[in-house]
């Protein structure tokens, strides 16, 4: 099983203001399918965009061979940054 890390859609449909999920995820699974584990979340729709990543978990998944998508890999280079 190919696992990946990337955006899961949450938030306010209604609205359209929605916030996102960094979440670990089957690569065959839907965008809204079941995720194996939840990483961190982005919210751009705040000013400034609001990001929390937890890298102990985010380390975790990459050991064991999981691949980030290149939307997550910009938003956690952008996290490490602000550290």
């Amino acid at each position: 099983m190919e696992v990946r890390i990337r955006l899961q859609k949450a938030g306010k449909p209604a609205s359209k203001r929605y916030n996102y999920r960094i979440v670990a995820i089957s690569r065959a699974a839907a965008r809204q399918g079941r995720n194996l584990a939840t990483i961190g979340y982005y919210d751009p729709a705040k000013k400034p965009a609001t990001l929390s990543v937890d890298h102990t978990k985010l380390q975790t998944w990459l050991d064991k061979g999981a691949r980030m998508t290149d939307t997550v890999k910009s938003l956690v280079k952008k996290d490490k940054k602000k550290v």
